[in-house]
């Protein structure tokens, strides 16, 4: 009898899944193109958002402003929350002075460079690409944290996550095998 009970309420929990996921009006699956449709997210540079764009701020609006107007909107903002976060900030492994370089992280769009290395950053190409064994977050660590020769702050210009927990494919679709 109590392997009875179990199996129902097992029976239930499946089949109200089941009801909760299923929708009549799906259309057969079939997507809707209709309506507005709004930007929600800019993750051409991880993290940018969550580190540069202040507390209290509207982080929609940055992910809703369309990347002509990035900078000219964020750019200042971007250079007071560099300089708070690094003080002895003068330039970085780029070159870039604050405000340049906050120019840069406001238009949070990924370059692509159409030929030779793409890449995030490897010391000698800059912002050309992204392959995904780049580590994003170290680069923008170096270029925040790392001053003109990319070695001032060595404790900060690193998160320590060397490589991906599995191997990355060497052909399309290139992430690696989910676990």
């Amino acid at each position: 009898m109590k392997t009875n009970k179990y199996k129902i309420v097992a029976l239930v929990v499946f089949a109200s899944l089941l009801s909760v996921n299923c929708n009549k009006d799906d259309s057969n699956g079939t997507p809707s193109f209709e309506g507005t449709y709004v930007q929600q997210d800019q993750m051409g540079r991880p993290a940018i958002n969550t580190v540069f764009v202040a507390s209290g701020a509207p982080k929609d609006q940055f992910n809703e402003t369309i990347p002509s107007q990035m900078s000219a909107n964020f750019q200042s903002s971007f250079q007071t929350r560099l300089l708070a976060l690094n003080a002895g900030y003068t330039t970085n492994a780029l070159g870039l002075d604050a405000a340049s370089f906050t120019g840069v992280l406001a238009t949070d769009v990924l370059n692509v460079k159409t030929s030779g290395t793409t890449t995030f950053f490897d010391g000698t190409n800059v912002l050309t690409g992204r392959v995904p064994a780049d580590d994003v977050i170290d680069v923008e660590l170096l270029l925040i944290f790392g001053g003109p020769d990319g070695t001032s702050n060595p404790a900060l210009t690193s998160d320590h996550v060397d490589a991906n927990d599995k191997t990355f494919l060497t052909s399309f679709p290139y992430l690696a095998a989910a676990w």
